[in-house]
């Protein structure tokens, strides 16, 4: 593998070891095929192929343009970049006759490129346009969102992916702001969220929780995660691994639900004659939940939210007559 030159905006990958230990990337599964679901600046991505095999493959996606011109970089046959979501895992291994992976890893949220590059618009420490999109290319912008949505919408958005408790107040406010002017720049809306939010946590600016519910629902980022949990455990061989990589509570309480389901013994129903050869087993074991040392959390402060699941893809399947048990 060899690489052409380093990004711009450097970028401190977490968990970086640990993600790819668990990936288990041993033996003969060295020559197996994986995914890299959010290639970022490439750290992941590159710790992969140097534990592949020869035979190895590794599949990447990112919807950033300005990674995808990082992975272009990265001259390699076993390795492949997709612009797109990893929403879209499913299509991109059919597209490529590619029937089973050998481990997925997402490392979700965005990447400290993004946050320290004020013209995508992610961060209110510097002024710069009300962007927030991952993908450039596509979709609406933050601003342009905000320029549209109805102060429901706005209180919804910034309540449910902000758990934030003053998103009725932040809605009015934004909703007043934009009918003087526009709001199109990262320091107009903190100022707003600033000036609605009269007490907030030490050290916390007043801004952060609305400024990350809008760029998860600008980017679909939970609605993906669901997305790609389902996919990746279908796509999984057995004994192959999902690592997830969490910064926040709602990531982390999607990725933790899913696998737990999965995990669970599936109940039968007790109105049936079952035999104890016949009781079905879990479909996913539970290897274990990670977070940085205390050194890491030193060197890169912001690893210091992360959580790191793994769970591994076992044989069970519940047959008919039998549920997850999970009510949720």
């Amino acid at each position: 593998m060899t690489e052409q030159s380093v990004p711009e905006f450097q970028h401190r990958t977490v968990l970086l070891d640990e993600a790819v230990d668990a990936l288990n990337i041993v033996g003969s599964r060295a020559d197996g095929v994986y995914v890299d679901g959010t290639f970022g600046r490439g750290g992941h991505s590159r710790k992969i192929l140097e534990s592949l095999g020869p035979l190895g493959r590794l599949i990447a996606f990112d919807k950033d343009p300005q990674a995808i011109a990082t992975a272009n970089l990265i001259v390699d046959p076993r390795f492949e970049i997709v612009h797109d979501s990893f929403a879209t895992l499913a299509e991109a291994l059919q597209d490529r006759d590619i029937a089973k992976v050998d481990g997925v890893l997402l490392d979700l949220g965005i990447s400290s490129p993004q946050v320290d590059d004020a013209s995508r618009g992610f961060s209110f420490r510097a002024d710069g346009p009300l962007d927030m999109r991952m993908d450039t290319t596509r979709g609406m912008s933050a601003a342009a969102w905000l320029a549209i949505a109805d102060e429901q919408t706005i209180g919804k958005v910034v309540r449910d992916y902000g758990e934030e408790r003053f998103a009725v107040q932040i809605a009015k406010a934004i909703v007043a702001g934009r009918a003087i002017q526009p709001i199109s720049t990262t320091r107009q809306l903190a100022a707003i969220v600033a000036n609605a939010v009269k007490t907030r946590e030490k050290g916390k600016d007043p801004a952060t929780r609305t400024f990350q519910a809008i760029r998860i629902y600008i980017n679909k980022e939970l609605e993906e995660l669901q997305v790609v949990l389902d996919q990746a455990f279908e796509q999984m061989s057995l004994q192959g691994r999902l690592v997830v990589i969490s910064f926040h509570s709602l990531e982390d309480r999607i990725v933790k639900q899913y696998m737990s389901s999965k995990a669970k013994l599936p109940q039968p129903d007790r109105r049936l004659p079952i035999l104890a050869v016949d009781l079905p087993q879990p479909q996913l074991k539970l290897v274990s939940r990670i977070k940085p040392s205390d050194a890491e959390v030193i060197a890169n402060p912001r690893s210091r939210s992360a959580i790191m699941r793994v769970g591994e893809r076992l044989a069970g399947s519940p047959p008919s007559g039998f549920s997850s048990g999970d009510k949720s």
